[in-house]
């Protein structure tokens, strides 16, 4: 077993900084790129990434479906990139919003484990199916020092759909950063009560202070912050910026400053492609934002 995902994070980010970029193959970024749609383009793409980016950045996200579109060669594509980004020393989170029930869900969280083939450091999942249904993936993740970020509340136009509806007194969005709070406590398991907000470490003066394994995802492109990340115990990534309208004067107007949040940055670093050289400046133009 490794040390847990959230100390492993906390140390990446105090020697590369908290920046995470998307790795995000789809076929107009291909065409751009002048590559073609398919497992060679694909594979030329990635290799250009990770050779830029994998020794400084301190996150890789890859997003699972861009090679699941290719059939097993660009699965083949997605599992060399993952181990060449570990290798060179980044973190790699697998971004599949994966959400299902009992064996399906601990079939998922096999990515955990590390002699799966694509062996990551942390996984995206979903809770729509209820808290208890991610508990496979809690477990495996505990085992293996593995990290998960679940989805909370999202930035697209129609997430309060579902994320604003209401369960008892909490919205559903506040039942998710509960639910990931009692992950982060130790002790706690699916139907006990809900731990205090103040029995679990607050989100540090400084990054990564007592920084759990089990983290959420929040938008960074929202208007207001509507749940309550009180105690939360872990890190919080957060998607949008640049294209898609985040800024860094954003996270500090959302999270404050000193919490652990993973902002995460990927048209706007890889429109810089296919230049190693041109890549690794646009990230350490975004990474030096964030320092600042």
């Amino acid at each position: 077993m490794s040390a847990p995902f959230g100390q492993r994070l906390a140390d990446a980010v105090a020697a590369r900084g908290p920046l995470c970029v998307g790795i995000d193959p789809h076929a107009p970024l291909l065409e751009r790129w002048g590559l073609p749609d398919g497992p060679e383009g694909l594979a030329r793409f990635t290799d250009a990434v990770v050779d830029a980016l994998a020794g400084t950045v301190a996150v890789l996200k890859p997003q699972s479906a861009f090679y699941e579109r290719h059939g097993s060669r660009g699965l083949a594509v997605l599992e060399d990139g993952v181990a060449r980004a570990r290798a060179a020393g980044a973190l790699v989170l697998l971004d599949a919003k994966r959400g299902d029930i009992g064996s399906t869900m601990d079939a998922y969280a096999d990515v955990l484990r590390p002699d799966h083939p694509l062996a990551v450091d942390a996984l995206t999942v979903s809770p729509y199916l209820g808290p208890g249904s991610l508990q496979p993936a809690v477990d495996t993740a505990r085992a293996h020092g593995g990290g998960l970020f679940v989805l909370a509340r999202t930035s697209n136009p129609d997430a309060g759909t579902l994320q604003h509806a209401v369960v008892g007194e909490r919205s559903v969005a506040q039942v998710v950063v509960d639910t990931v709070r009692g992950w982060n406590t130790p002790g706690w398991v699916v139907g006990d009560p809900l731990p205090d907000p103040a029995a679990v470490r607050d989100l540090g003066s400084r990054w990564g202070a007592g920084t759990g394994s089990f983290g959420v995802v929040v938008g960074a492109t929202l208007r207001d912050l509507d749940v309550d990340l009180t105690g939360l115990g872990g890190p919080v990534l957060a998607p949008g910026l640049g294209a898609q309208g985040g800024s860094v004067a954003d996270l500090r107007r959302l999270f404050g400053q000193g919490a652990a949040v993973v902002p995460t940055v990927s048209r706007d670093v890889l429109a810089a492609g296919p230049d190693p050289a041109a890549l690794r400046a646009a990230a350490a133009r975004w990474a030096g934002e964030l320092a600042a």
